[in-house]
């Protein structure tokens, strides 16, 4: 199709004056363009795209459009394309672009790959060595804070439909770390967590919604600073292993945004030109794995 939009190969000036006009293009580049198609020929929107450099260096990465469709303005020279999308097995293919020509690859066809096995109906509970919990925050209006809670627990029951799973997580807020003790130090005080008072957060899930290929969401009630609130985890479920003592595993990565105004964490001050040293949204970033009960 981007052979139609681009015109002959090596007409540079037919190129830049048809459908593509408003497309720039220097005289050192050339265009990349191809169709990602699922196997019944649908285009597969919002599928990733990765061009990398002989060195294996990234130079241009995105989504497909509603189309499926792949267009890149890239430097002329030798190319890997990289392809994923959520539910197919990855494409990876060499593109070789030359000046002021386009290197159309047609359609790429993406299979259907065969999903992660879950784990056993049963009791599981989270392996706190092989697991962590962590937040970022925004500081100062552009600066990141990283940090994370050393000490949490948890339960998951795995039901015979995943759907009908429930997990219950409890997190020691004392042990929060972000290596700085001031900063830590504040952070237990009354002015946020007020560790004395509400010694823990806990998070109760009511229900498991599967999103497509190793999607999930898993929704439920967290209560931080004495406050409940409904959040919902978007979970990349990682599929089953073994340990180094034949252990069965599973793992997942999880994220969520919150709002500290949610849990009445309000504290602020603010710097020079009412700029807050604290951002208002926080976001959590866990990596789990869980093993048999027991």
């Amino acid at each position: 199709m981007f052979g139609r939009w681009l015109g002959n190969k090596g007409a540079t000036g037919a190129a830049r004056g048809n459908a593509l006009a408003g497309l720039a293009v220097p005289d050192s580049a050339g265009v990349l363009s191809c169709r990602v198609l699922d196997p019944v020929n649908e285009p597969v929107r919002h599928a990733e795209f990765v061009v990398t450099d002989a060195s294996g260096r990234k130079i241009v990465s995105g989504e497909t459009d509603p189309y499926g469709s792949v267009l890149a303005t890239v430097p002329a020279g030798e190319y890997r394309l990289a392809i994923t999308a959520e539910g197919f097995t990855p494409f990876h293919g060499p593109a070789s672009v030359a000046e002021g020509e386009n290197a159309g690859l047609g359609d790429v066809p993406l299979q259907v790959s065969v999903p992660p096995q879950l784990p056993d109906p049963g009791e599981w509970e989270i392996e706190p060595m092989h697991s962590q919990i962590g937040f970022t925050a925004r500081h100062i209006g552009m600066a990141r804070i990283h940090g994370r809670f050393n000490t949490f627990a948890g339960a998951v029951r795995i039901a015979d439909r995943m759907e009908n799973s429930a997990m219950h997580v409890i997190i020691d807020a004392s042990s929060i770390d972000t290596n700085v003790q001031m900063r830590d130090d504040h952070l237990r005080s009354g002015d946020f967590l007020d560790v004395g008072r509400y010694p823990t957060l806990e998070f109760y899930s009511d229900r498991f919604v599967h999103r497509g290929g190793t999607r999930w969401g898993v929704s439920g009630a967290l209560t931080l600073h004495g406050v409940s609130r409904t959040v919902t985890l978007d979970t990349h479920y990682l599929g089953l292993g073994n340990g180094l003592e034949g252990e069965t595993r599973a793992a997942c990565r999880a994220t969520t945004e919150l709002h500290r105004e949610d849990f009445t964490l309000t504290w602020q001050t603010m710097l020079a030109r009412g700029i807050a040293a604290v951002g208002s949204s926080i976001s959590i970033d866990m990596d789990i794995q869980i093993v048999p009960k027991g």
